[in-house]
């Protein structure tokens, strides 16, 4: 086990109650921060990378749904210093010590710096003019609640900007989430079958769950070392498909993933299809049905299913999910 982290298992054992207080907590905390007049003018920009990254799609999402402009870039993709701007960056960062986060951060006045993170007292605090914290809450080193409560504190922010409000039902998440749980364990021992096989896995996502396929595909090569990428459906289907073969695939959404997974399942390639949908399963094709959430809180619950099947694999090839195999050094500061 990686210092200063705790084993998956433990964190996905507490991973709904510990969200259940974040939800709470961060709620709290960024209206606290929107009455202080933090959330208003030009709409923000997510900076992350990894995880991070992922887990701002949902956010901008919703809040271009609501007019504003948004968008989210890989903090290590821009030549500094970062360009100027009259939108905020608000660096998403679990650790608060992602390099590449606090180095866009601190190329542009401060004033503009914001940021959403887990651990207390980190650089990337330290940088910003505000901050939402996730409340510190121990997780493990392929991301569980850190992730899941990182896409909530940016799916509030999203609803909370210039003038929103955040939704009543972020509370009643952590009951679908335990009951996800649930059906999960029952239906586990069949997907993880879909996946035996597989030399590659093509994750995808309707817009509003491209995060989903992405951070999907990133702890299948976290935990179960199986070669994966994520992309949005409209993505694939303009030609990326067609290389599918011995492989398997994991579809986030409604109406065209539906007919994306059966035409899949028809051509005989194993796919898993999370959907809000009642969808009949065949041959090759598996069904799990999501309760119908708004666009920033669904994929807390396609997290879910990511993460069950990917420990579940892991562990069914005989690998330990804990155990990584490359330690890099120049990803976090100090």
């Amino acid at each position: 086990m990686i210092k200063g982290y705790i084993p998956l298992a433990e964190a996905r054992a507490s991973q709904a109650d510990a969200l259940a207080k974040a939800i709470a907590a961060i709620a709290e905390e960024v209206n606290g921060a929107q009455q202080r007049g933090a959330f208003e003018g030009a709409g923000p920009i997510f900076l992350g990378i990894g995880a991070s990254f992922a887990a701002s799609a949902a956010a901008v999402w919703t809040l271009r749904e609501r007019g504003i402009h948004g968008w989210r870039l890989n903090a290590g993709e821009h030549p500094l210093p970062f360009p100027t701007t009259d939108h905020p960056l608000i660096g998403v960062s679990q650790s608060g010590k992602s390099a590449e986060t606090l180095a866009v951060l601190n190329s542009v006045e401060q004033s503009l710096r914001f940021s959403v993170v887990n651990a207390k007292d980190s650089p990337i605090e330290k940088a910003s003019a505000v901050n939402i914290s996730l409340g510190n809450i121990p997780d493990s080193y392929a991301s569980t609640i850190g992730y899941t409560a990182t896409v909530a504190a940016l799916g509030m922010i999203a609803e909370a900007w210039d003038k929103g409000s955040i939704a009543s039902s972020w509370s009643a998440l952590p009951g679908a989430f335990r009951e996800l749980e649930s059906t999960l364990a029952g239906r586990i021992s069949g997907l993880v079958a879909q996946l035996s096989d597989a030399q590659y896995v093509d994750c995808t996502g309707a817009a509003p769950s491209v995060g989903s396929a992405e951070v999907g595909s990133l702890l299948l090569r976290e935990i179960a070392r199986i070669p994966a990428t994520g992309m949005s459906t409209r993505q694939y289907l303009h030609g990326a498909m067609e290389s599918a073969g011995k492989g398997a695939h994991i579809i986030f959404g409604d109406e065209r993933e539906a007919e994306l997974s059966r035409t899949l399942a028809r051509a005989g390639h194993e796919t898993i299809l999370v959907t809000t949908l009642d969808v009949p399963e065949e041959n090759h094709l598996s069904h799990i049905r999501l309760p119908s959430l708004p666009a920033a809180q669904r994929p807390i619950l396609e997290a879910v299913v990511m993460q069950t099947i990917a420990v579940e694999t892991a562990i069914a090839r005989g690998l330990d999910p804990d155990a990584f195999v490359f330690q890099n050094n120049d990803t976090k500061v100090a």
